[in-house]
């Protein structure tokens, strides 16, 4: 409970931490008690997830690896990343354009190499080459 007091976990986060301290049957007995009393939710995690990630201006390909690695179930992931943005009233094309803009500034690309390291930049952030990339 202390470390849900502070902020939502993933329920593969909170057994990686807990079984270095406990018996793992003792954890996963209580992470299945905390799940069905909804006090640990996965889908709720990756909610929070995603809208803090996308404020911060990180793509849905970045979103996505990073929630699978905490263990989020992939449906649960694909339901998030199409409901959030919407939700937000912000399209991950919208956090691209926030990516650029705070890194470049508002001048426009002047040449292909100039480009070519924008696109690089976005592509680090998570954003894929075509559907969420805007034009610089």
């Amino acid at each position: 409970m202390d470390l849900l007091a502070r902020r939502e976990h993933s329920r593969r986060e909170l057994q990686l931490k807990l079984t270095k301290r406990f018996d793992e049957r003792q954890v996963i007995e209580a992470l299945d008690r905390l799940r069905d009393e909804g006090l640990q939710s996965d889908e709720r995690f990756a909610a929070s997830f995603t809208r803090e990630r996308l404020l911060r201006a990180y793509g849905p390909l970045r979103v996505r690896a990073e929630l699978r690695q905490r263990g989020v179930d992939e449906t649960v992931i694909d339901e998030v990343l199409a409901r959030i943005p919407a939700e937000e009233g912000r399209s991950w094309s919208d956090a691209a354009r926030d990516a650029l803009r705070r890194r470049f500034g508002e001048s426009p690309a002047v040449d292909i190499k100039e480009r070519a390291r924008r696109a690089r930049y976005l592509y680090q952030r998570g954003f894929d080459r075509g559907e969420h990339v805007p034009d610089s």
